[in-house]
C-alpha cells in the first residue's frame, strides 16, 4: 500500500520544479582585462581595476551594461604587483549577464 504523503509530496515536486527552472545565463565571447590606477592599499587597487573593467565593459559594442557586473563575470580574477606608486592590479574575467 503507498504512503499517501509520499504520494503528495511527489505530487507537490512535480508541479514546482519547471516554476524553480535556473535563469539562462550569456556570457561574451572573450574575456575582459582592465587596469586599475595605483594605490597604497590592494583591496582600493583591486576595487579601481573592477571598477575599470565595469566602464570597459559598457562601453563596449554588443555587451553595455547588462553585462558589466563583475560579480556575474566567469572567472573573474585579479593579478597585482607593487610598483613606485604603489599596488597595481589588473582584473579579468567573461563578462555575463542573467
Amino acid at each position: 500500500m503507498r504512503d499517501p504523503l509520499l504520494a503528495l509530496t511527489a505530487a507537490a515536486l512535480l508541479i514546482a520544479v519547471p516554476v524553480a527552472r535556473a535563469q539562462a545565463v550569456t556570457c561574451a565571447d572573450q574575456p575582459v582585462t582592465a587596469r586599475g590606477e595605483p594605490s597604497r592599499l590592494e583591496v582600493l587597487a583591486k576595487a579601481k581595476a573592477r571598477g575599470n573593467w565595469r566602464a570597459k565593459v559598457r562601453a563596449l559594442p554588443g555587451l553595455g551594461a547588462a553585462y558589466a557586473d563583475w560579480y556575474k563575470a566567469v572567472g573573474g580574477d585579479y593579478s597585482c604587483s607593487e610598483g613606485n606608486g604603489g599596488t597595481i592590479c589588473t582584473a579579468v574575467g567573461l563578462p555575463c549577464r542573467d
